[in-house]
Formats: C-alpha cells, sequence, structure tokens
C-alpha cells in the first residue's frame, strides 16, 4: 500500500471512529440495514486521492499581540453591578445584614440605623425578603425588602442612593402573582432536609407530611433514597415566591411503595385531596391537632407525673414548644374558651353529631365561646398551663360524653367522594398532573 492510500485509509479509519462516537444510534442503524439489506459485502479498491486533493499552499501571517496596557485599561474603565438576595432574621443587625448581602458601605449602613422607615418596617422583622444592589467597589447602590400586606398585595421598601449620593427611602404596595411551581427531591435523612436542598418552601413539606399522614409515617417511616416530586402554588413578589399557596399534586416513592395525590374540587362541594384512582385522601378529621408534631403520650393507662399515680390518660398528648399553633381538627362551634381547672387554658369544639374535642394547657387562646370554626383553623397556641410538667398539647376526643382514642377516630371518620358526574373530569385531571409530575421526577434526576 502506498503512502497516499495509508493516509487516506488513517482519515476514513477516523472519520469513522468520529461517526461512532457521537452518532452510535445513526452508525448502528446504518450498518444493520446493510447487512439486512445484503447478502454480502464487497470490498471496493481504493484510488489514490492524491490526484484529486488541491495542491498545498504555505501561508505565513505576522501576528501582533495587543498592548497589554491597553487592556488593563479597558478592564479599569469596566464597571458592573453586584445582586445578592438573602431572608431577614429577627437578630439581624443593619451589619450583619451587610455582611451577608456582600456590602461594605459605612454610609449606608449610617443611613440605614437611623431611618424610621426602615427600623420600624424592617430591622428586626425576621422573614422578609432583602435584595441588596451594590457597586464592584461593595457600595450599596439599591436596597429593597418585601412582605405580604394581605393576601392580594405585598409592600416593597426601597433605599436608593441619588447621583449626589445621597440616600432616599420609599415605600410602594404592588400585587402578589399567583404561580405554578414543581419540584422533586430525595430523602437522605429527614424530609425536611430534603425540601431545603431542593430549595421547596418548608410548608410545601407540611402541606406533603399532612397529605399523606395515613399512608407514611414521616417520624420513623422514611427511608434514604425515598423520591418525591410536588406542583404547588406561590404566590410572588418581583418574580420571588413570597407565600407558599396550595399543593397541587404530588407522588411520594417510600420503601419502594409509590402513593400519590391531587388536589380536585367539584363545583358547589369543598376540594379535596384523592390519590390518582379517585380514592379520597381527606377525612372528616384532620389527623393531628398540630403541624409535624410527636406524640409523647397515647390513650392508655399511664403514671401520671403530677398525681404520682396510675391512671387511664383519656386523650393524646403532644410535644411541641411553646408558642406553637394549634389547630381545630374539623368545622365546628367553640363551646367553651377559658380557663379549666387541671387543663389551664382550654378550648372545646363541638363538631356536632355528638363530636367534641379539648385542647388543653394552651399558653394562649385565639377563640370565644360561640365562635364558628373551620377546619385548620388556629384556635390557640401550646403551653404549659394547669397541671402540666412542660409545654405540650393534651388532646382529647369525645362521642357522646364518651372518651375515643382520638388517632383511631380519625382514621375511621368519613371521606370524601367523588360523583359519578365528576369522574370523567378528574381522570382528566389527573392525565394532565402525571405529565407534570414526571417532568418534576426527569428533571431532578438528570440534575443529579
Amino acid at each position: 500500500m502506498t503512502p497516499a492510500m495509508k493516509a487516506a485509509a488513517g482519515r476514513f479509519v477516523s472519520r469513522a471512529a468520529h461517526m461512532l462516537e457521537h452518532h452510535p444510534k445513526q452508525v448502528t442503524l446504518a450498518v444493520a440495514a446493510l447487512l439486512l439489506g445484503a447478502g454480502s459485502i464487497a470490498v471496493a479498491s481504493i484510488e489514490d486521492p492524491a490526484d484529486s486533493l488541491p495542491p498545498a499552499r504555505q501561508v505565513v501571517e505576522d501576528v501582533v499581540p495587543a498592548s497589554l496596557t491597553a487592556q488593563s485599561e479597558a478592564l479599569g474603565a469596566f464597571s458592573y453591578n453586584l445582586y445578592r438576595s438573602d431572608t431577614m432574621r429577627g437578630s439581624d443587625t443593619v451589619e450583619s445584614l451587610f455582611s451577608r448581602l456582600g456590602v461594605t458601605d459605612a454610609a449606608a449602613a449610617a443611613y440605614l440605623r437611623t431611618d424610621p422607615t426602615f427600623r420600624t418596617r424592617v430591622l428586626g422583622r425576621g422573614g422578609q425578603m432583602v435584595t441588596a444592589e451594590a457597586s464592584d467597589k461593595h457600595a450599596l447602590v439599591k436596597l429593597t425588602a418585601r412582605w405580604a400586606s394581605d393576601d392580594a398585595n405585598f409592600q416593597r421598601l426601597v433605599v436608593e442612593r441619588n447621583a449626589q449620593g445621597q440616600f432616599t427611602t420609599r415605600v410602594e404596595t404592588a400585587p402578589l402573582v399567583p404561580n405554578v411551581r414543581l419540584g422533586s427531591g430525595t430523602i437522605y435523612s429527614n424530609l425536611f432536609a430534603a425540601v431545603d436542598e431542593s430549595r421547596i418552601p418548608d410548608g410545601v413539606a407540611i402541606q406533603m407530611a399532612e397529605i399523606f399522614s395515613g399512608a407514611i409515617d414521616f417520624h420513623r417511616g422514611l427511608r434514604k433514597g425515598d423520591r418525591f416530586s410536588v406542583v404547588y402554588e406561590t404566590l410572588d413578589a418581583d418574580g420571588e415566591p413570597l407565600r407558599t399557596g396550595k399543593v397541587l399534586s404530588t407522588e411520594f416513592t417510600n420503601a419502594g411503595k409509590q402513593v400519590n395525590a391531587v388536589w380536585f374540587q367539584e363545583p358547589g362541594k369543598k376540594g379535596a385531596y384523592f390519590d390518582f384512582a379517585g380514592k379520597s385522601l381527606e377525612r372528616m378529621f384532620l389527623a393531628s391537632p398540630m403541624e409535624f408534631s410527636r406524640v409523647t403520650s397515647g390513650f392508655a393507662m399511664r403514671f401520671h407525673p403530677i398525681l404520682n399515680q396510675w391512671r387511664a390518660h383519656k386523650g393524646v398528648d403532644y410535644g411541641a414548644p411553646t408558642g406553637t399553633a394549634v389547630r381545630a381538627v374539623g368545622d365546628g362551634v367553640v363551646e367553651f374558651a377559658g380557663w379549666q381547672n387541671g387543663y389551664g387554658n382550654v378550648v372545646i369544639v363541638d363538631h356536632g353529631k355528638g363530636a367534641v374535642t379539648l385542647y388543653g394547657h394552651l399558653s394562649r387562646v385565639n377563640v370565644k365561646r360561640g365562635e364558628k370554626v373551620a377546619r385548620s383553623q388556629n384556635i390557640g397556641n401550646v403551653g404549659a398551663t394547669g397541671w402540666a410538667t412542660g409545654p405540650h398539647l393534651h388532646f382529647e376526643f369525645r362521642e357522646n360524653g364518651i372518651h375515643k382514642d382520638p388517632l383511631t377516630v380519625v382514621r375511621n371518620s368519613p371521606t370524601v367522594e367523588l360523583t359519578a358526574q365528576a369522574r370523567p373530569k378528574f381522570e382528566e385531571s389527573v392525565r394532565n398532573v402525571r405529565l407534570v409530575l414526571d417532568a418534576a421526577s426527569t428533571s431532578h434526576l438528570a440534575s443529579r
């Protein structure tokens, strides 16, 4: 074989390798078609390609390096602004906030420390979203803080440096913009760590725990490698989520078992969560009077810590810090709200048809006797009033005056059922939901 033939063959092999590396499917299909379409393979002779190649030419050009001085001057003249956002903490000072936002500006810090609007509306109020625009020298150009003023609007405080280097403050009102977001994650330790890693709000995690409370034990039943996908609503301020809305659909794989849920509302009825087969996941009563709480004493005989004797415990105790919100487990009317012997501050709610719930040892009562309350409504806060050795909620459920195990009552309470007329619309919703959840799950796996 002549040198020219060897060179041509080398180029052919190189191109074939390149095709195989970058287009394996096409090459495989082409070879398969060739094998299937021909009984034999003919070997063609390779002509000397040197005859068809253009003559070689040598081109020489002078390369003049650009002036380093000119480059340095151009870079020195270039300026840019930096943007960074964070959440205001209740313990923040102006200095600690600036440190997290990457701002170094003594004049701006002095202004904010004395500005009455910033001090009363932002400083010391945790949870507000703060964005800083700073120069490339880390001097403050503009600082914006946002917080919800009501269910439909938010307020925006803007501190801005003018052309003369002086600061001004103004407060604006703008509408919250509803949005739909999706996310997914994998469990490595607990649910809250997983949503934090996926940048999903904690409020979404709480809702998922509530939705699947009858199928998954989120305290002890989670496994490393469990996965979830979720579609949820947000109310956005300047393109950033300021409030978490309702979970619209979610899917959770726990210990190899998959559970799913979708929010669906029939005309003229309350909305509820159903699995994709149409079975209701919601019952008349909530599984717990607190979000994501732990049971410290169940419905059974126990040694009373104050009376020092064995007595029947006619309710369930939930351990939680003082001030934790307590919610009504179902719709009803407040039968009693106030102080009652060993219960301390207590709320009693009549749910009708002989069903009554009691919430004891509260640090604060947020309802009045005769007031109508809705399922999930805040009625008080955890405390240690009455006969209590520490902060916790004592919760009782009575049916026609007889104490019942609240956990058993909740599991056996009636569910919301779909009507035959709503079934086609529900199934259409499920088909759409599956596509979105699959997209959320696929994007999460691809990003890992």
